[in-house]
């Protein structure tokens, strides 16, 4: 009986010992930047979304301490965050924070497209797109139970007709919806863009058009019509290169299809 007190009293003792070395290791040891980033840490919104290149807001809190990186990358934070950071830092002002939304490629609601089958099976997108590739006949457009809705921190997706759209006054361009969607049909491009193409099905025309009316055929109509040459067709889709696209619109009024959309 004795020794069994023993040990435990050992035990104890020996618990408490380490607590007490390990509590004073880790003041002695600890790195003198880490208040810097536990309070630029505190500024920031907690998403971890990854739109400031970083996988964590721990991660860009560190980089920024350290001097390797801006402070108006956040864009859920926007310009007043970017001041906060610029204040906390002692650094001078800061350039604006660049606008973002999310695009959603893809037109197709359940009015337009054809299904192959009727789905019965978990309502999210990932799980339809494993039985194959989900019911809609074209397995390039939106899967249609809004995985990006339950992502979007801003409440600025919702479904409608089967087809997730984006509400751009609300969308913070924060991209969790861009990377949650199995078919990737969700881009984050820059507000200022005024036009998008709505389709990224890269079958040829009549069969892409058996599977959805408003999608695009790769007629060349919108190329031919761009005078910067902005447009181009590959894969029987539409692309645009908006380093040159001047936003005059031409390319809207010939696509016959309608998957040509102004964002603005």
């Amino acid at each position: 009986m004795d020794t069994i007190v023993l040990t435990i009293v050992s035990v104890t003792v020996i618990g408490a010992l380490c607590a007490v070395i390990l509590s004073v290791a880790s003041k002695i040891m600890s790195v003198k930047g880490n208040a810097l980033v536990a309070n630029l840490r505190e500024l920031m919104p907690g998403a971890n979304c990854g739109a400031c290149g970083f996988a964590q807001c721990e991660e860009y809190a560190t980089a920024i301490a350290e001097g390797g990186a801006a402070a108006n990358k956040c864009v859920l934070g926007g310009d007043e965050l970017a001041k906060a950071i610029s204040e906390l830092m002692g650094s001078g002002p800061v350039e604006s924070v660049i606008k973002l939304v999310a695009v959603v490629h893809c037109i197709g609601d359940t009015v337009t497209k054809s299904f192959k089958m009727e789905y019965a099976g978990i309502h999210t997108c990932v799980a339809e797109k494993m039985l194959f590739g989900g019911q809609n006949a074209c397995t390039f457009g939106c899967l249609g139970y809004g995985d990006c809705v339950a992502a979007c921190p801003s409440n600025a997706i919702c479904m409608e007709n089967g087809l997730a759209r984006v509400d751009p006054r609300r969308c913070s361009g924060c991209g969790l919806c861009a990377k949650i969607c199995p078919n990737k049909i969700i881009t984050v491009q820059d507000a200022a863009v005024a036009i998008a193409v709505k389709c990224m099905n890269t079958e040829k025309g009549a069969i892409a058009l058996r599977k959805c009316s408003v999608g695009c055929v790769g007629c060349m109509r919108c190329a031919k019509t761009c005078h910067a040459k902005a447009i181009t067709v590959s894969h029987n889709v539409a692309s645009i290169d908006y380093s040159i696209c001047t936003s005059c619109g031409d390319c809207l009024a010939v696509c016959a299809r309608g998957c040509l959309i102004a964002l603005t």
